[in-house]
């Protein structure tokens, strides 16, 4: 009886870990392959770059087919033909493929925990990372930058990101201004305020647009497509201190959450602060998205589609709802992010014209992506 009573625990326990095994290896066989698929002309195979990177020797009977390997047609590889390769290939994988690679992930998996974590907290199914009016205030400060013709830069973050930030943490802050001290956060007063609030900044951005000129006009609708325009790694890991406390805490308050799905009551007669588990994950949670439309711009569907699909396949429970999320949001924006790259070589392939290194803003992209899975998942969630 007692050996019956236990081995539901360990059942539990291996499935979390092998969906988590799962998740992260799949992620990391992307993040692998990332270097050998891009847009640039001329193709380099991610083994090949892997190998310049590494300082591998590359057999040079395998360059002869390759772009940049045999530039003279003479049938040799010289050493100097042979160096060329090797520093083509590895700027090429890790200069400019690797880097945006890295970057997908770090956004996809701060937007689809995000995601999840708001989908639980106002138990509302449509919640994303920008219910709170945050892709909305980033964007109006952005575009308020771009009018403005603010250049600068300080300690290497340029104005138009230092602004969208500030423009997503100051609607985010006019929205939790609105909830009186000593009370708890109520998902109607949050979603309410935040789709007020966002409304107020969609029309004060066609305000600044019609004002704009035509060069500062096409500059605004590009920044809000969201692009994962190739930055160094460097450039990328200035997201980290901002995006990493927030995946802590969200993942360590997986417990809490669970408690917090079954009632407000009820979790707090369990021990759960339900006002400082409502405050923390959304400071962190409007911080760490802040920061992505600062440095990307709006990229939608991915905190949206993401967590149901990981409904979906495993199941309500936050302890692997949020890990998961995470792992499976950066895996979905590497995918899209390959699929902006390389649909424009197609179309060029097809239709026989010189597109060049050419890509889709992501934000398209997530977007006829995203829209069927969810009408999908809509019907398969249907009784």
């Amino acid at each position: 009886m007692t050996a019956a009573a236990r081995s539901p625990r360990p059942l539990v326990a291996r499935r979390y870990v092998s969906c988590l095994a799962a998740c992260a290896v799949f992620l990391l066989v992307l993040v692998v392959l990332s270097p050998g698929i891009g847009s640039e002309s001329g193709t380099v195979g991610w083994w090949n770059a892997w190998r310049a990177r590494l300082g591998m020797e590359i057999p040079r009977s395998e360059l002869l087919g390759q772009p940049f390997g045999d530039t003279d047609d003479d049938g040799i590889i010289s050493d100097d033909e042979y160096d060329d390769y090797v520093e083509y290939a590895r700027n090429i994988g890790f200069r400019l493929r690797f880097p945006r690679a890295l970057l997908a992930l770090q956004v996809g998996a701060t937007l689809a925990l995000c995601g999840a974590t708001f989908q639980v907290l106002f138990r509302n199914p449509l919640a994303t990372p920008y219910t709170l009016g945050i892709s909305s205030g980033g964007a109006l400060g952005a575009l308020i930058a771009i009018r403005l013709g603010w250049t600068q830069a300080w300690f290497g973050i340029s104005s138009l990101s230092l602004a969208a930030f500030i423009g997503a943490l100051s609607i985010v802050g006019v929205v939790l201004l609105l909830v009186r001290p000593g009370r708890r956060l109520t998902s109607n007063e949050l979603l309410l305020a935040g789709v007020t609030m966002g409304l107020f900044c969609s029309s004060m951005m066609m305000l600044v647009t019609v004002v704009s000129n035509q060069r500062e006009t096409f500059a605004m609708v590009r920044w809000m497509m969201g692009s994962l325009d190739t930055i160094t790694t460097v450039e990328g890991a200035r997201l980290l201190p901002l995006i990493v406390p927030a995946w802590v805490v969200l993942v360590l308050s997986s417990r809490a959450l669970n408690q917090y799905r079954l009632g407000d009551e009820l979790a707090a007669s369990r021990g759960v602060d339900v006002a400082k588990l409502q405050l923390v994950c959304v400071g962190v949670s409007a911080l760490a998205t802040a920061a992505v439309v600062a440095q990307c711009g709006p990229i939608g569907f991915v905190g949206l589609v993401v967590p149901h699909i990981v409904v979906l396949v495993c199941g309500s429970d936050c302890r692997l709802l949020l890990p998961v999320s995470a792992l499976m949001g950066a895996a979905f924006l590497i995918l899209c992010d390959w699929a902006s790259q390389l649909t424009m070589r197609v179309a060029g392939w097809v239709t026989g014209q010189q597109l060049g290194s050419a890509t889709l803003p992501i934000g398209v992209v997530t977007a006829v992506v995203g829209v069927p899975i969810f009408l999908v998942l809509l019907r398969a969630r249907r009784p």
